[in-house]
């Protein structure tokens, strides 16, 4: 049992990564060659058609649209934003929910009305590049500023505070980010299903732990713009009915919408040279060190992408409480939404 679990920690896994990556490798110099030759232009911004998210109210998604262009991508148009905000605005307490890869504010539709019942305003963005919000066309449009700038201005553009951050996946790299650099706006975390890799995790003595992410990251460099968001879904959710998994593909048309959706699995640092690491690096000192407020650390038990992430914020934060959701996997907002939902809703209320 011992050598088999060896084979696959030290020979197995890292064959199959680099295969992908010799794979990535040649899909690159052959896209290289094809892009050198090809005169085919396309927008530099591309909208989802708004027909494409008909029928989702049928499964609960059914809030009214908001919108706000934001001046950051550094290009000539300004990209447009799409957030959901429902509940009081007076509210005193506002409950932002912060999505990832590859999903948008419908991952947290049965959970909006649970916060909006017990008194909260809820604000729920779609980052650049994914749900209704405009999508760059190139990857390389991509980066970690650009999620940041635009939570940050739009936090700003809203003119909330007191604000609760729910966030999971890349929601919480971001979100958690911009906490550290604008503390004032926040008063309580929940952390869910994320992490804050700074490059170290990824050793030789760690790979049976981050193998399943480097594959998932080999996978998605592999494919690129042509992947398979309905079939992750698909894979991911237990049950899922046909008009979720629709949902979660309504944003891609095609693969010139899926920019985003490519490049963030790959700014996901690996090593401490990679451009995020040191923004990661900072953004737990800071919470080990500064942050002082509640924290809840929920993690679910079936999740391998980010299995034993929450012993790390529990070690940074030692005063956070920790919850795990049972029977969910990595999307446990899709998976038991109610559940956690209500869960926030005592944290908050500190029955916790």
């Amino acid at each position: 049992m011992s050598f088999q679990r060896n084979f696959k920690r030290l020979v197995l896994f890292p064959t199959f990564i680099i295969t992908f990556e010799t794979l990535n490798l040649a899909k690159r110099i052959a896209l290289g060659i094809y892009h050198l030759f090809s005169e085919r232009k396309v927008p530099a911004v591309v909208r989802t058609p708004e027909d494409r998210f008909k029928g989702l109210d049928a499964v609960g998604y059914a809030f009214k649209p908001n919108y706000v262009e934001l001046p950051v991508g550094g290009g000539k148009t300004l990209p447009r934003l799409h957030y959901v905000d429902e509940g009081p605005k007076d509210a005193s307490e506002v409950i932002l929910c912060l999505h990832g890869e590859p999903s948008w504010s419908f991952l947290y539709r049965s959970m909006i009305p649970v916060f909006v019942k017990a008194g909260y305003r809820v604000v729920a963005p779609d980052f650049i590049g994914f749900g209704k919000s405009d999508k760059y066309v190139s990857s390389d449009s991509y980066n970690h500023e650009l999620h940041t700038m635009s939570i940050r201005l739009l936090l700003d553009y809203l003119n909330i505070s007191s604000i609760t951050l729910v966030c999971q996946d890349w929601g919480g790299l971001t979100g958690l980010s911009v906490v550290k650099d604008s503390p004032k706006f926040f008063s309580r975390l929940v952390i869910m299903n994320t992490g804050l890799p700074a490059g170290s995790e990824f050793s030789v003595n760690n790979i049976s732990r981050v193998t399943p992410f480097l594959m998932w990251r080999s996978f998605a460099n592999l494919l690129g713009t042509s992947l398979p968001v309905y079939n992750i879904f698909q894979r991911s959710l237990r049950n899922p009915h046909p008009t979720v998994l629709q949902g979660y593909n309504a944003p891609f048309p095609s693969s010139l919408y899926k920019g985003g959706a490519a490049k963030w699995p790959l700014l996901v640092p690996i090593t401490s040279h990679s451009p995020v690491a040191p923004d990661m690096h900072a953004t737990r000192k800071f919470l080990s060190n500064q942050w002082k407020n509640p924290a809840l650390v929920m993690f679910s038990d079936r999740d391998p992408i980010t299995k034993g992430q929450d012993k790390t914020f529990m070690k940074l934060m030692p005063h956070a409480i920790a919850k795990t959701v049972v029977g969910a996997g990595h999307f446990l907002q899709e998976d038991k939404g109610e559940e956690i939902a209500s869960n926030i809703v005592d944290f908050i209320r500190k029955k916790a």
